[in-house]
């Protein structure tokens, strides 16, 4: 990743599969590597199971929140049917990474897909697996941050293999 690159991410799902946290996690683990961060949320109907969308923009020097129309690097969907509602925001080459990029990964609670998925996500940034633990365990409960941070290291498991 150039050090002048901004890097544009989109996480998107339903209310509830922990868009939010997903969000706030990416941005987290990217403010402490020193980079400029940007964050933008879209709740909608997140109450009622609608639709929920994050920006995550980070780079050297980041201007605005929202990532331009057709400009994601990452599309990070959490939900099988909001993939080609959201898909239009990635940039033509850039990286979606679906629910079933998780497939195979077994998870102690089906509500960490979120932090699965973002396990696969890891492997396509150049920040340590640690740093990634500390910012989940940083967001969380003691006991939901040990089974968080499991699901997380079995997406990135998965994503190795």
């Amino acid at each position: 990743m150039p050090a002048d690159k901004v890097t544009n991410v989109i996480v998107a799902g339903l209310g509830g599969q922990g868009v939010l946290r997903a969000a706030e996690t990416v941005a987290a683990v990217a403010f402490a590597a020193g980079l400029d961060v940007k964050k933008s949320e879209v709740h909608g109907m997140s109450q009622r199971g609608g639709s929920v969308m994050c920006d995550v923009r980070f780079g050297a020097e980041v201007w605005s929140p929202m990532v331009p129309p057709g400009e994601g690097d990452f599309l990070l969907v959490l939900a099988p049917d909001q993939v080609e509602v959201n898909r239009w925001r990635l940039r033509a080459g850039g990286t979606l990474i679906a629910p079933e990029a998780a497939a195979g990964v077994v998870l102690a609670d089906k509500r960490s897909l979120n932090m699965a998925l973002l396990g696969v996500f890891s492997r396509h940034l150049p920040f340590a697996a640690e740093a990634w633990t500390a910012a989940i365990r940083a967001q969380f409960s003691e006991k939901a941050a040990a089974a968080n941070a499991a699901a997380f290291a079995a997406g990135r498991a998965a994503a190795h293999a």
